[in-house]
């Protein structure tokens, strides 16, 4: 289809446009092609990259000759933003050039001396000025973002966007290429923004720039992956068709153009291929005016951004057209032009969990039923602030807030939560990819291996722990005899427990972990979320009946306001001076960090300062991202868990570490993971015990779409204890098996295994219990000591920190 031409390409083109009003009829909005009224912000023309076909990116020097700063400052900004908001723009387009601090020491020095400690913390800051000073929607375009920078920018913009261009590694690799020389083109680099954006439920515009010297081959590959990862995820709102167009004073100024029938040939391929609910644009300023009939007739709907105010920074040789001669030529060929907001309409009318509560009402101010601007709609500035939902200072909380009682004696509302068929992405393709990550390996030689553990089993490599942890039968028999006699080496035969309270303080999420039953929509039947008095309550209830910790977590609600981990930390000391606060995992720090602003380090602190006491090493299921991004949709890269849990330990605040296992992944993943654990340990010393967590499959979404096994057998849980106990020997001492998922026998076998502490009474316990698990959510201290006796162990009680 890329290569038809003439009559071929007029009935490609017939198809293309078929198949794009389809689409528009399914939307509700038959013959309405759409535009975005924006003004072009270009926050910094500095770049670390050397894209050979780029005039918008210059020099500190060449910036310096027309009197340029390294950077717009902020009343620069404003001042474009208040100009176009009185034309009647919406957008604010954030175009600039891939981290320059990297690169030039200008863009460090003008980013030091503003008090910023990279351009995207510059850029996050300039967004909220721009929504609480004139209205205007911020849409960024940064370049490439890692994982935690998409989360902390989410909040400040209702769109993001990021071309692909390409996925031709030929283009980046090889010298002379358009793309050799630019860390940022790196193909792998930009689909990994693009499926982040999806993991974090983030509108996002890509597109692919034709005619830069990639084949037609290439140029369907780059087609072809925007559609794996559109389908997976449901994000990419819009696909740019872009054509090349030479440049003087560039390295590619002597390339040709892009031809028109070329041009139109890869619109009406983009548009086969990815459907009739992608919307397609192609930049109207890049052909002539009369050559825009052609475009619309190949099957785009879309123009993208047109500016009354400002010119295309990037193509300034190509100024737009007119409003009014755009709407001529729309009309021309039979369709109406109707301007529509930063993030497209499906996803205005959704709200969240794409539209983040803190920009809702501004979206919500410029919207019009149908999801497109309003007409006639002129922004105002709003505030731009924390939402103050979620939980009350005071009151009786929302929703079921039984379900922690509720659930043992009545069962969950439903099996699954209202939207189980969207939030987790396609579950064609989470199944693909977790058949891939089940399948195991050589097991490798078992007594070579064991011979190694009994010399060094804190030392063990990777290799001969595998051989260990894929044992059965008698070989697994010796390994958790190996594993028992190192326990009673380390920590000796007393099984300990520590009387404590779960709190699970509301249940709202929108993370879309595909493992977690826990999970809800705010207005599904078993949703809930606890008021300040409700959590203190419940642990002033726990002390007086002897406990000596809260354990406290939560859902990612978008509608906690920013203090809410402080306030719920400080809500209970406040109440209890004496309990310890054990709270918050990594998943709802980086939450808290990027609705505070605080970089982790500054927002533990904040959270110690406020009562925190300890940290659950939870979310962190299994340590490697293959497996991950099959488990979760939205969740926190391992790195970043790594980064969490190592800044935690640096401040003094330590944490246990956990691994949910016996899914969708395989023994390697288990010593990978455990690998991870104990290199941490090795520098920080923070971890307090390690817990493995048996995957309790019955009512979780994962299991329920058939795509992963129903948890681990009881050989799994066997080696995978003992062989924790014997990598992690001389690093960490406690190994603590989990009554509420394995039941009494299960939990004993494990004590015999290697573990040697039972974790604590709980109290209440929803999330294993949501999930199927059949063996309660509480246990008295008698039932704990009853555990030990039948295997003739003692029994005591100990603190979270594990001191008598």
């Amino acid at each position: 289809m890329l290569a038809a031409r003439g009559e071929e390409l007029e009935r490609l083109c017939t198809v293309a446009s078929r198949v794009r009003d389809a689409g528009l009829v399914d939307a509700g909005r038959p013959g309405v092609v759409t535009y975005s009224p924006k003004v072009f912000v270009p926050v910094t023309r500095l770049c670390r990259d050397r894209c050979h076909y780029c005039t918008f990116v210059e020099t500190p020097g060449q910036a310096a000759r027309e009197g340029r700063s390294a950077y717009l400052s902020p009343d620069e900004v404003l001042d474009i933003a208040r100009r176009g908001a009185e034309l009647g723009c919406t957008e604010a387009l954030f175009t600039l050039g891939d981290r320059p601090e990297d690169r030039w020491p200008e863009a460090a020095e003008w980013l030091d001396a503003h008090g910023y400690d990279s351009t995207l913390a510059y850029v996050r800051a300039l967004a909220v000025q721009v929504l609480e000073e004139t209205g205007l929607l911020p849409h960024l375009n940064p370049g490439v973002m890692s994982w935690e920078e998409m989360n902390r920018l989410k909040p400040v913009a209702p769109s993001m966007g990021m071309m692909l261009e390409t996925t031709s590694r030929r283009l980046f690799e090889e010298k002379g290429q358009a793309h050799f020389g630019s860390p940022d083109k790196d193909p792998a680099v930009r689909l990994r923004v693009l499926e982040d954006a999806g993991r974090l439920g983030v509108p996002f515009t890509t597109g692919v720039l034709v005619g830069i010297g990639e084949s037609l081959e290439e140029r369907a590959d780059a087609i072809f992956a925007i559609r794996r990862v559109a389908r997976a995820y449901g994000h990419v709102q819009e696909v740019i068709v872009q054509n090349f167009r030479a440049k003087p004073d560039t390295a590619m100024r002597h390339t040709d153009d892009l031809g028109l029938e070329e041009y139109v040939a890869a619109i009406a391929t983009t548009r086969v291929v990815l459907g009739p609910r992608m919307r397609v644009q192609a930049p109207p300023n890049l052909v002539d005016a009369a050559e825009c009939a052609r475009l619309l007739a190949a099957g785009v709907d879309d123009w993208g951004g047109v500016s009354p105010l400002t010119p295309d920074h990037v193509n300034p040789e190509r100024p737009w057209p007119s409003l009014d001669r755009l709407r001529q030529v729309t009309a021309d060929a039979g369709f109406d032009l109707a301007p529509r907001l930063t993030a497209h309409p499906e996803y205005v009318r959704a709200g969240e969990p794409w539209i983040d509560p803190r920009v809702s009402g501004h979206v919500a101010a410029l919207a019009g039923p149908d999801g497109l601007a309003r007409s006639g709609v002129r922004p105002t500035g709003l505030p731009w602030q924390e939402p103050d939902g979620g939980f009350a200072a005071v009151g009786g909380g929302t929703g079921r807030t039984d379900l922690h009682t509720a659930v043992d004696t009545e069962g969950r509302t439903e099996d699954r939560r209202g939207d189980f068929d969207s939030v987790y992405g396609d579950w064609a393709a989470v199944g693909d990819s977790a058949a891939a990550t089940s399948r195991s390996s050589a097991h490798g030689d078992f007594r070579a291996a064991m011979a190694a553990a009994e010399r060094d089993p804190g030392g063990l490599s990777v290799e001969h722990a595998h051989a260990l942890i894929t044992a059965d039968g008698d070989e697994l028999a010796a390994v958790t005899r190996l594993a028992d006699d190192l326990r009673r080496q380390a920590v000796g035969d007393d099984v300990t427990y520590v009387v404590n309270r779960n709190i699970n303080f509301t249940n709202v999420c929108y993370v879309g972990c595909r493992f977690c039953a826990f999970a809800q929509r705010r207005t599904d039947a078993d949703a809930f979320s606890l008021s300040l008095e409700q959590v203190a309550d419940r642990a002033q209830e726990a002390w007086d009946l002897g406990a000596t910790e809260v354990c406290m977590q939560g859902g990612i609600d978008p509608e906690l306001p920013g203090t809410a981990y402080f306030d719920l930390a400080a809500a209970v000391k406040a109440r209890v001076p004496g309990m310890h606060v054990h709270a918050f995992s990594p998943m709802e720090i980086v939450n808290g960090s990027s609705r505070t602003g605080l970089s982790f380090e500054d927002f533990l602190i904040k959270a110690r300062e406020s009562g925190l006491g300890s940290v659950p090493g939870t979310a962190a299921e299994i340590l490697d991202d293959e497996v991950r991004w099959v488990l979760t949709k939205g969740k926190l890269p391992a790195a970043t868990w790594v980064e969490i849990i190592s800044t935690a330990h640096r401040v003094g605040v330590p944490t246990t570490s956990t691994m949910m296992y016996g899914h969708v992944d395989n023994p390697r993943h288990w010593v990978g993971h455990l690998e991870v654990l104990r290199g941490i340990q090795r520098e920080t010393g923070g971890f307090t015990e390690f817990v493995p967590l048996p995957f309790v499959h019955t009512s979780a979404p994962i299991y329920l779409a058939g795509v992963a096994r129903p948890g681990p057998t009881l050989r799994d849980n066997l080696a995978v204890h003992a062989v924790a106990r014997i990598m992690l020997h001389g690093h960490i001492d406690n190994i603590q098996t989990s009554w509420v998922k394995l039941g009494v026998d299960g939990t004993r076998a494990m004590l015999r295994a290697g573990a040697n502490d039972l974790g604590g009474t709980l109290m209440e316990e929803t999330i294993s219990r949501m999930a199927g698990s059949a063996h309660g959510s509480a246990k008295t201290v008698a039932e704990l000591e009853e555990i030990g006796a039948g295997i003739d162990r003692p029994v005591r009680e100990r603190t979270t920190l594990y001191d008598a």
